[in-house]
Protein backbone atom coordinates (compact mmCIF):
# COMPACT_ATOMS: atom_id res chain seq x y z
CA UNK A 1 0.00 0.00 0.00
CA UNK A 2 1.41 3.22 -1.02
CA UNK A 3 2.43 5.64 1.95
CA UNK A 4 -0.34 8.75 1.94
CA UNK A 5 1.35 10.97 4.49
CA UNK A 6 2.56 14.30 3.05
CA UNK A 7 6.29 15.17 1.89
CA UNK A 8 6.99 18.50 0.65
CA UNK A 9 10.03 18.66 -2.18
CA UNK A 10 12.71 21.20 -0.64
CA UNK A 11 13.30 23.86 -4.36
CA UNK A 12 16.78 24.86 -4.79
CA UNK A 13 18.34 27.09 -7.57
CA UNK A 14 20.95 25.44 -9.16
CA UNK A 15 23.48 27.70 -10.88
CA UNK A 16 22.38 26.82 -14.39
CA UNK A 17 18.82 28.54 -13.58
CA UNK A 18 17.22 25.32 -12.85
CA UNK A 19 15.09 24.18 -10.16
CA UNK A 20 16.77 21.09 -8.23
CA UNK A 21 13.84 19.15 -5.46
CA UNK A 22 15.08 16.76 -2.68
CA UNK A 23 13.46 15.34 0.25
CA UNK A 24 15.35 14.59 3.42
CA UNK A 25 16.59 11.37 4.77
CA UNK A 26 13.68 11.71 7.37
CA UNK A 27 10.61 12.20 4.68
CA UNK A 28 11.93 9.69 2.48
CA UNK A 29 11.82 6.95 5.07
CA UNK A 30 8.18 8.44 4.70
CA UNK A 31 7.51 7.88 1.29
CA UNK A 32 8.57 6.14 -1.82
CA UNK A 33 9.62 7.26 -5.49
CA UNK A 34 6.10 8.03 -6.91
CA UNK A 35 4.96 10.36 -4.43
CA UNK A 36 8.01 12.01 -4.61
CA UNK A 37 8.29 12.13 -8.57
CA UNK A 38 4.84 13.35 -8.28
CA UNK A 39 5.23 16.34 -5.82
CA UNK A 40 8.41 17.26 -7.82
CA UNK A 41 6.55 17.97 -11.03
CA UNK A 42 3.40 19.34 -9.40
CA UNK A 43 6.30 22.36 -8.10
CA UNK A 44 8.29 22.41 -11.44
CA UNK A 45 12.06 21.74 -12.46
CA UNK A 46 14.36 18.80 -11.92
CA UNK A 47 13.34 16.68 -9.38
CA UNK A 48 16.00 14.16 -7.43
CA UNK A 49 16.10 11.01 -6.46
CA UNK A 50 18.91 8.10 -5.92
CA UNK A 51 20.47 10.17 -8.60
CA UNK A 52 17.53 10.18 -11.03
CA UNK A 53 16.60 13.42 -12.31
CA UNK A 54 13.42 13.92 -13.92
CA UNK A 55 11.52 17.16 -16.03
CA UNK A 56 8.83 18.69 -14.90
CA UNK A 57 6.85 22.01 -16.33
CA UNK A 58 6.15 24.40 -13.56
CA UNK A 59 2.65 24.46 -11.65
CA UNK A 60 0.94 27.93 -11.08
CA UNK A 61 -1.25 26.45 -7.78
CA UNK A 62 2.04 25.79 -6.35
CA UNK A 63 4.25 29.28 -7.27
CA UNK A 64 1.40 30.83 -5.75
CA UNK A 65 2.90 34.17 -4.46
CA UNK A 66 2.70 34.95 -0.41
CA UNK A 67 0.70 38.24 -0.23
CA UNK A 68 3.57 39.77 2.74
CA UNK A 69 7.28 38.95 2.57
CA UNK A 70 8.81 39.13 6.28
CA UNK A 71 12.50 39.47 6.34
CA UNK A 72 14.55 38.85 9.64
CA UNK A 73 17.14 41.83 9.82
CA UNK A 74 20.57 40.42 11.92
CA UNK A 75 22.42 37.87 9.73
CA UNK A 76 19.87 37.70 6.78
CA UNK A 77 19.76 41.27 5.61
CA UNK A 78 22.78 42.84 7.36
CA UNK A 79 26.89 41.51 7.63
CA UNK A 80 27.72 40.91 11.02
CA UNK A 81 31.47 41.39 10.19
CA UNK A 82 31.61 44.46 12.49
CA UNK A 83 30.14 43.83 15.48
CA UNK A 84 31.94 40.13 14.75
CA UNK A 85 35.52 42.29 15.42
CA UNK A 86 34.41 44.07 17.98
CA UNK A 87 32.54 41.85 20.15
CA UNK A 88 36.16 39.70 19.88
CA UNK A 89 38.47 42.67 20.97
CA UNK A 90 36.15 42.45 24.14
CA UNK A 91 37.07 38.63 24.70
CA UNK A 92 40.46 39.46 24.49
CA UNK A 93 40.40 38.45 20.74
CA UNK A 94 39.54 34.97 21.24
CA UNK A 95 36.89 35.03 18.10
CA UNK A 96 36.06 31.13 18.75
CA UNK A 97 34.23 32.65 21.82
CA UNK A 98 31.38 34.70 19.29
CA UNK A 99 28.96 31.37 18.47
CA UNK A 100 28.22 31.15 21.95
CA UNK A 101 28.01 34.75 22.81
CA UNK A 102 25.25 34.59 20.10
CA UNK A 103 23.44 31.77 21.14
CA UNK A 104 23.91 32.75 24.93
CA UNK A 105 22.06 35.83 23.27
CA UNK A 106 19.29 34.05 22.34
CA UNK A 107 18.87 31.64 24.95
CA UNK A 108 18.10 34.54 27.64
CA UNK A 109 16.06 35.99 25.05
CA UNK A 110 14.30 32.86 25.03
CA UNK A 111 14.58 32.82 28.77
CA UNK A 112 12.38 36.49 29.47
CA UNK A 113 9.69 35.28 27.31
CA UNK A 114 8.68 32.10 28.68
CA UNK A 115 9.42 33.95 32.13
CA UNK A 116 7.08 36.05 31.11
CA UNK A 117 9.67 39.41 31.03
CA UNK A 118 11.15 41.71 28.33
CA UNK A 119 14.47 42.89 28.32
CA UNK A 120 15.69 44.68 25.16
CA UNK A 121 17.69 42.86 22.61
CA UNK A 122 20.57 45.09 23.13
CA UNK A 123 20.66 44.68 27.10
CA UNK A 124 20.41 41.26 26.49
CA UNK A 125 23.48 40.86 24.30
CA UNK A 126 25.32 42.33 26.85
CA UNK A 127 25.06 40.23 29.52
CA UNK A 128 25.14 37.66 27.32
CA UNK A 129 28.79 39.06 26.52
CA UNK A 130 29.65 39.40 30.43
CA UNK A 131 28.42 35.69 31.29
CA UNK A 132 30.56 34.70 28.60
CA UNK A 133 33.72 36.53 29.69
CA UNK A 134 33.00 35.31 32.84
CA UNK A 135 32.86 31.58 32.31
CA UNK A 136 36.67 32.24 30.38
CA UNK A 137 38.09 34.30 32.91
CA UNK A 138 37.73 37.64 31.09
CA UNK A 139 37.01 40.76 33.08
CA UNK A 140 34.17 42.82 30.98
CA UNK A 141 32.69 45.79 32.80
CA UNK A 142 28.81 46.31 31.80
CA UNK A 143 29.76 49.69 30.14
CA UNK A 144 32.60 47.71 28.05
CA UNK A 145 30.27 45.24 26.92
CA UNK A 146 27.48 47.78 25.74
CA UNK A 147 30.67 49.44 23.68
CA UNK A 148 31.40 46.56 22.11
CA UNK A 149 28.07 45.48 20.62
CA UNK A 150 27.07 48.81 19.99
CA UNK A 151 28.44 48.45 15.92
CA UNK A 152 25.13 46.19 15.63
CA UNK A 153 23.49 49.82 14.89
CA UNK A 154 25.44 50.34 11.97
CA UNK A 155 26.10 47.12 10.33
CA UNK A 156 26.59 47.06 5.97
CA UNK A 157 23.83 45.36 4.16
CA UNK A 158 25.14 42.05 2.31
CA UNK A 159 26.09 43.11 -1.13
CA UNK A 160 23.17 41.72 -2.74
CA UNK A 161 19.96 43.02 -0.57
CA UNK A 162 19.81 46.54 -1.89
CA UNK A 163 19.05 44.98 -5.29
CA UNK A 164 17.25 42.03 -4.80
CA UNK A 165 15.13 43.95 -2.22
CA UNK A 166 14.41 46.68 -5.13
CA UNK A 167 13.74 43.59 -7.56
CA UNK A 168 10.95 42.66 -5.34
CA UNK A 169 9.47 45.60 -4.53
CA UNK A 170 9.22 46.00 -8.26
CA UNK A 171 7.24 43.04 -8.63
CA UNK A 172 4.80 44.52 -6.84
CA UNK A 173 5.56 42.40 -3.06
CA UNK A 174 4.85 43.70 0.12
CA UNK A 175 7.97 43.77 2.58
CA UNK A 176 7.71 43.89 6.03
CA UNK A 177 10.92 43.83 8.52
CA UNK A 178 10.20 41.54 11.58
CA UNK A 179 13.00 41.83 14.52
CA UNK A 180 13.92 40.90 17.76
CA UNK A 181 15.65 44.45 17.81
CA UNK A 182 14.08 47.07 19.43
CA UNK A 183 11.92 49.24 17.43
CA UNK A 184 15.02 52.19 18.10
CA UNK A 185 17.43 50.19 17.00
CA UNK A 186 15.78 49.01 13.80
CA UNK A 187 14.82 52.31 12.84
CA UNK A 188 18.63 52.68 13.23
CA UNK A 189 19.81 49.85 11.38
CA UNK A 190 17.33 49.46 8.22
CA UNK A 191 18.41 53.46 8.16
CA UNK A 192 22.52 53.41 7.95
CA UNK A 193 22.12 50.37 5.46
CA UNK A 194 20.00 52.62 3.12
CA UNK A 195 16.78 49.80 2.82
CA UNK A 196 14.45 51.93 5.25
CA UNK A 197 12.61 53.13 2.28
CA UNK A 198 12.51 49.03 0.87
CA UNK A 199 9.74 48.12 3.08
CA UNK A 200 6.30 48.77 4.07
CA UNK A 201 6.35 48.38 7.63
CA UNK A 202 9.04 48.06 10.13
CA UNK A 203 7.93 44.98 13.41
CA UNK A 204 9.76 45.07 15.87
CA UNK A 205 8.88 42.09 18.75
CA UNK A 206 9.55 45.46 21.56
CA UNK A 207 5.91 45.90 21.03
CA UNK A 208 4.33 42.55 21.32
CA UNK A 209 7.02 41.82 24.47
CA UNK A 210 8.06 37.92 23.05
CA UNK A 211 10.92 37.08 21.45
CA UNK A 212 11.10 35.15 18.02
CA UNK A 213 10.68 32.04 17.71
CA UNK A 214 8.13 31.86 20.10
CA UNK A 215 4.52 31.72 17.79
CA UNK A 216 2.74 34.46 19.25
CA UNK A 217 5.67 36.40 17.30
CA UNK A 218 4.58 35.25 14.54
CA UNK A 219 0.96 35.53 14.70
CA UNK A 220 1.05 39.23 16.02
CA UNK A 221 3.14 40.23 13.26
CA UNK A 222 0.46 38.26 10.38
CA UNK A 223 -2.64 40.25 12.45
CA UNK A 224 -0.34 43.32 12.18
CA UNK A 225 -0.49 43.21 8.69
CA UNK A 226 -3.69 41.91 8.50
CA UNK A 227 -2.91 38.83 6.51
CA UNK A 228 -3.63 35.03 7.10
CA UNK A 229 -0.72 33.21 8.50
CA UNK A 230 -0.61 30.79 5.36
CA UNK A 231 -0.52 33.99 3.05
CA UNK A 232 3.25 35.30 5.17
CA UNK A 233 6.18 33.94 4.64
CA UNK A 234 9.44 34.56 6.65
CA UNK A 235 12.82 35.04 5.23
CA UNK A 236 15.82 34.22 7.13
CA UNK A 237 19.49 32.90 7.98
CA UNK A 238 18.42 31.49 11.12
CA UNK A 239 17.15 27.66 11.41
CA UNK A 240 15.24 29.03 14.47
CA UNK A 241 13.67 31.50 13.08
CA UNK A 242 12.30 29.53 9.60
CA UNK A 243 11.29 26.66 12.30
CA UNK A 244 9.27 28.89 14.34
CA UNK A 245 7.63 30.73 11.40
CA UNK A 246 6.24 27.23 10.23
CA UNK A 247 5.48 25.97 12.99
CA UNK A 248 3.13 28.98 13.58
CA UNK A 249 1.47 28.16 9.79
CA UNK A 250 4.01 30.60 8.08
CA UNK A 251 5.61 29.51 4.50
CA UNK A 252 9.50 29.88 4.66
CA UNK A 253 12.57 30.70 3.01
CA UNK A 254 16.02 29.62 4.31
CA UNK A 255 18.69 32.64 3.44
CA UNK A 256 22.11 29.65 3.60
CA UNK A 257 24.46 31.78 4.75
CA UNK A 258 28.03 30.80 6.17
CA UNK A 259 27.93 28.93 9.28
CA UNK A 260 24.24 28.41 9.40
CA UNK A 261 21.75 25.54 9.09
CA UNK A 262 18.38 24.98 8.94
CA UNK A 263 17.06 22.83 11.71
CA UNK A 264 16.33 18.69 11.12
CA UNK A 265 13.44 18.43 13.12
CA UNK A 266 11.13 21.42 11.73
CA UNK A 267 9.60 21.56 8.43
CA UNK A 268 10.77 21.28 5.12
CA UNK A 269 11.44 25.12 3.82
CA UNK A 270 9.47 26.24 0.45
CA UNK A 271 12.81 27.68 -0.37
CA UNK A 272 16.29 27.73 0.55
CA UNK A 273 19.53 29.84 -1.87
CA UNK A 274 22.52 31.19 -0.38
CA UNK A 275 21.43 35.00 -0.58
CA UNK A 276 18.68 37.05 -1.00
CA UNK A 277 18.96 37.81 -4.95
CA UNK A 278 18.44 34.08 -5.20
CA UNK A 279 15.50 33.85 -3.42
CA UNK A 280 14.15 36.67 -4.71
CA UNK A 281 15.05 35.44 -8.03
CA UNK A 282 12.42 32.46 -7.46
CA UNK A 283 9.95 34.69 -5.51
CA UNK A 284 9.83 37.00 -8.73
CA UNK A 285 8.91 33.87 -10.75
CA UNK A 286 6.13 32.43 -9.09
CA UNK A 287 2.61 33.22 -10.12
CA UNK A 288 -0.09 36.02 -8.74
Amino acid sequence: MENSCSVRAVRHLAADGRYIFYINKRDRMKTNRRTFMGQALKAGGVGVLAGQPLKAEPSGEELRRPKVLFFDVNETLLDLNDIKSSVSQALGGRSELLPLWFTTMLQYSLVTTVGNRYEDFGAIGAAALQMVAANNGIMLSEQDAKTAIKPILSLSPHPEVKQALTDLKKAGYKMVSLTNSSNKAAAAQLSHAGISELFDERLSIEELGKYKPHADAYQWASRKMNVASGDCMMIAAHGWDVAGAMWAGWRAAFVSRPGQQQFPLAPAVEISAPNIKEIAKVLIAYGA
